[in-house]
């Protein structure tokens, strides 16, 4: 099911016009599933493709986006807010690097993949939360300002299948 917005044509029925990522995004139908130009396929649209149906009724991605928002939201962290969206992201857009022990740093991402995230404010603080997830894990970070001075608050596999 292929959904007109004012960006492109969403397979999965997101608003392009509420992504940060629009101005680098060259339409999912355009790119078949490939809307970053130089990013790997949009797991919603890699989702609707898995079922294997023409006409995917339950888009968005089949539920893949409102089962990732349950999951964020399972995870209970109390001063974040509720996730009631998420976006279609390019890794290198969101792919922070982590200091894990003096010397020793890591990114979790992979610049070529899309993901599915969004940038939530940490109650009763200057800091944010930013949430990324894919068909397989869910990461939520905290940052401040520009990104800067990120860290890791839950990193796990996904344990739900569709």
């Amino acid at each position: 099911m292929l959904v007109e917005t004012n960006q492109s044509m969403a397979v999965c029925g997101l608003d392009c016009d509420s992504c940060p990522g629009k101005d680098d995004c060259a339409g999912c139908r355009a790119t078949g599933g490939r809307p970053f130009s130089n990013a790997g396929q949009c797991p919603l649209v890699a989702c609707c493709e898995s079922k294997e149906q023409e006409n995917c009724s339950q888009c968005p991605g089949c539920g893949l986006k409102e089962q990732l928002i349950r999951e964020f939201n399972a995870l209970g962290i109390d001063d974040m807010e509720e996730v009631v969206g998420l976006n279609t992201l390019p890794g290198s857009y969101i792919n922070l690097e982590y200091r894990l022990s003096p010397g020793q740093t890591a990114k979790l991402l992979d610049d070529s993949q899309v993901y599915l995230g969004n940038q939530l404010c940490k109650k009763g603080s200057d800091r944010c939360y930013g949430l990324a997830a894919d068909e397989n894990y869910l990461l939520v970070c905290e940052y401040g300002e520009g990104s800067s001075d990120p860290e890791i608050i839950v990193y796990k596999k996904r344990s739900v299948v569709l």
